[in-house]
Parts: structure tokens; C-alpha cells; sequence
């Protein structure tokens, strides 16, 4: 294996981690400025207001994503696993 088959692997691995993880972060992010935002307009500086909805809402994210994230894994592995042949030799 060369330098430029490792780098060709490690890309994909990279694209398909940031298109699994970009819904969640994205909620994540957008639900934090909201809440911020909502903190900074009533001066509620309360931490589980933040925190709990978040948590919730990234529970929620995965639980109903889970099967677009898995069927994208699962799809990934076995093309890697098809192509394996041409990282031995």
C-alpha cells in the first residue's frame, strides 16, 4: 500500500465521518444559538436550560437518523471490504 492509496482511504474516511456527523452538529449548533439568543433577550442565565434541550434534541436526531446513518456505514464498509483486494498487493 502507498502513500497515495492511504491518502485516497483516509479522504473517504473523512467525507463519509463529516456526512454521518453533519445533521447532528448542525442541530446541535443551531439549538444552541437559539437558546443563547433566548437566554441573552430574557437574562435567564440558568445552565440546564441549555443543556437539556440540547441533549434532548440530539437524543431525538440520532434515534430517528440512525437507520440513514448505519445504511451509509454499512454501505461504506462494504465498499472498502470489496476493495480490499487492492490495498494487499
Amino acid at each position: 500500500m502507498n502513500a497515495d492509496q492511504v491518502a485516497e482511504l483516509m479522504r473517504q474516511l473523512l467525507k463519509e465521518a463529516l456526512i454521518v456527523s453533519a445533521p447532528v452538529l448542525f442541530a446541535a449548533s443551531a439549538i444552541s444559538f437559539l437558546l443563547s439568543l433566548l437566554q441573552a433577550l430574557t437574562s435567564l442565565q440558568e445552565q440546564t436550560l441549555t443543556a437539556v434541550p440540547r441533549m434532548l434534541i440530539v437524543v431525538a436526531l440520532l434515534l430517528v437518523g440512525m437507520p440513514w446513518f448505519l445504511k451509509r456505514l454499512i454501505v461504506y464498509t462494504l465498499s472498502l471490504f470489496g476493495d480490499f483486494h487492492r490495498y494487499l498487493g
